[in-house]
């Protein structure tokens, strides 16, 4: 049977041709992609092939649901209807639509790639719902009129291709039985693919790169809808609840704690005189350590950090626990593991828990989220407000205040200018505070006010960690005329790094972050190389200020610690992570447990009968953190 015969025996090769476009798209992607990353894949050309061919899977799996509406249509369709000129008229145009589509979420996948360098996950999920700030982002970082036009004739182009074939299946006219045995046989696909391709199916290698590249990005997006927040004991290896409880209790020295299940509260009661010192935490969009001098980068772009690291005390062994905004704000402010899925910054009902604001609401503090943009995104104002903090955004700032503004809020400066004015107002009241600072301008656009530095706005990721370097100056500079500076410890971290993509899961590396504490008057100035992570901002701070206090948090006090209490807790929104003793055990889904041997270096797999006791240790983090959540014990009403 000739093609021409073929697409005019069956109204539905519409959906074979339009299967055949989608194959095409996705493989051409899936080459492109591997050019961009090719130095990053370093797996036998048999594994490259592998990915393509699962890929080509993940694709036909996609498409078996996509096809369902269609399907279904053309079962229905009377043959006078579906052979009428109207109904082609309409056919082309949805066909049309369809195509544009089609690319459309090709160069988005494309863009979300050179981001995060992954195919859509929970993060594209959550961007979806925050439309103003995402689509302000696009409109500000790439050339959207150009790019929408390139794809509006790639897709006239590509239907001017497929025209006459698709023409063809006009012609055909079927019986109602002809039609329903060859529904029944479609829809048995999408059955099938539910059965057997699998969300985590695609993961076959170990490097993380050739994954991705054998998903298929929407069925990922909408995997990652489904799943957005993990049920634990459903997917993680779970071990006994009393051992681990002991476990946990010994490892944060809440052993006399009483004997119900995970309970970590412990009284904290420092040796000396509290001090009722002002914090202000500023915590710095997508600050990665390798950005900083300090750290070994040669391209000047933090002049002032680097000498102000030497005037306080700088932590250089310090990890972020996650990829997200909202998972640093997650643990510096409530001082606990990062549990699998979505941050508890997202979750409904989560207010009232036990939080470095609430050490301090109860001494008398005033306690205050102040963010750059409009905190409804992420949750962040709901969250901070739950948990008794003032909220300061974006939408309080006068006119005269907003002097400049992008996609995700105001610029740097602006928001530290508001800080002084809020200081000064506690002061005024003789109130001691805690601020909360987030910032916006490192990110992409990564735009910011012109003149400020050498590097002009917009041009990229250096310019805006040297605005961020230069606003942070400013701010300390002008903190320094305050009467209440000399009673005042700043504390700065990052978020987490600007990029945590690589070929292995949990790049230890690409959670690399400074954190930096400076009081002048209070802190000298030191180096601290105890490896740490967000978890122990809390405690450490506190710990500075010899304050006394019940504590449920998971991190420890840094100053405190030994060279071999050491560790850091990282992860992504699935794999659950603890580095120590130069190697790495994380849990994934499906039970699975890895461990890793100098993942900073040679990364080599070892064996977890090998280190069983780091794998314990691993498990009474994660484990008990989800079971304090799903029980509500860290609630203090």
């Amino acid at each position: 049977m000739g093609i021409n015969a073929l697409f005019s025996k069956s109204r539905f090769t519409i959906v074979l041709l339009f299967l055949l476009v989608n194959l095409g798209a996705f493989a051409l992607l899936r080459v492109v992609l591997l050019i961009k990353q090719l130095a990053d894949i370093d797996s036998p050309v048999y594994q490259i092939v592998l990915a393509f061919l699962i890929g080509m899977v993940n694709d036909l799996a996609f498409f078996s649901y996509l096809l369902i509406p269609f399907v279904l249509y053309l079962l229905v369709l009377p043959n006078r209807i579906y052979q009428s000129k109207i109904h082609k008229i309409i056919s082309f145009g949805v066909f049309i639509t369809c195509l544009y589509g089609l690319f459309f979420i090709e160069l988005s996948e494309w863009t979300f790639w050179d981001e995060f360098g992954v195919r859509f996950n929970f993060i594209a999920v959550d961007y979806l719902i925050y439309t103003h700030e995402v689509v302000s982002n696009i409109i500000e970082s790439y050339p959207l009129g150009w790019l929408l036009s390139g794809i509006l004739i790639i897709t006239v182009l590509c239907f001017l291709l497929v025209r006459k074939t698709l023409a063809r299946t006009f012609t055909a006219s079927e019986s109602f039985p002809s039609r329903l045995k060859i529904t029944g046989a479609l829809l048995l696909l999408p059955v099938i693919s539910y059965a057997t391709v699998g969300s985590a199916w695609y993961q076959f290698s170990a490097n993380t790169y050739l994954n991705e590249l054998a998903a298929n990005g929407p069925y990922q997006f909408f995997s990652a809808f489904r799943n957005n927040e993990l049920d634990y004991r459903h997917f993680y290896k779970v071990g006994d609840d009393q051992h681990l409880s002991n476990a946990i209790k010994k490892q944060l020295g809440a052993e006399d704690a009483a004997g119900n299940l995970y309970n970590i509260k412990r009284i904290v009661k420092p040796v000396g005189e509290e001090k009722r010192l002002n914090i202000v935490l500023i915590t710095v969009e997508s600050l990665s350590a390798d950005f900083l001098a300090t750290f070994g980068n040669k391209e000047n772009i933090t002049p002032y950090m680097d000498e102000w690291f030497k005037e306080g005390l700088l932590f250089t062994n310090f990890y972020a626990t996650g990829t997200r905004t909202i998972r640093g704000l997650e643990s510096l402010t409530l001082s606990i593991p990062p549990t699998p899925g979505q941050a508890i910054v997202k979750r409904p009902d989560n207010g009232n828990l036990f939080s470095f604001g609430r050490v301090l609401q109860q001494k008398g503090y005033d306690t205050a989220f102040l963010y750059g943009g409009r905190g409804y995104f992420d949750n962040m104002n709901a969250f901070y407000s739950g948990n008794g903090y003032r909220i300061v955004d974006q939408t309080d700032f006068t006119q005269e205040e907003l002097t400049f503004t992008n996609a995700w809020g105001v610029s740097d400066d602006i928001i530290f200018n508001r800080t002084l004015k809020e200081a000064d107002q506690d002061f005024q009241a003789n109130k001691p505070f805690f601020f909360q600072i987030m910032t916006t301008s490192n990110h992409r656009p990564y735009t910011y006010p012109e003149g400020k530095i050498d590097l002009p706005s917009g041009s990229g990721r250096q310019g805006a960690v040297k605005y961020t370097d230069f606003a942070i100056h400013q701010f300390i500079e002008q903190a320094k005329t305050k009467p209440w500076f000399d009673d005042t410890v700043f504390v700065m971290v990052a978020d987490h790094c600007a990029g945590s993509a690589r070929k292995i899961e949990l790049p230890v590396d690409k959670y690399h972050i400074p954190l930096f504490i400076y009081s002048p008057k209070h802190v000298p100035a030191k180096r601290n190389d105890i490896l740490s992570s967000q978890i122990d901002v809390a405690p450490t701070v506190l710990g500075l200020l010899n304050a006394s206090y019940e504590s449920q948090f998971y991190g420890q006090d840094i100053m405190q610690m030994t060279k071999e209490q050491g560790r850091a807790l990282i992860s992504n929104y699935q794999k659950l992570g603890l580095f120590k003793d130069n190697k790495l055990v994380y849990l994934s889904p499906q039970q699975k447990v890895d461990v890793v041997d100098d993942p900073l270096g040679a990364h080599k797999p070892l064996d977890m009968n090998a280190v069983a006791s780091l794998v314990t240790e691993d498990m009474a983090y994660y484990q008990s953190a989800d079971y304090i959540w799903a029980h509500r014990l860290s609630r203090y009403q």
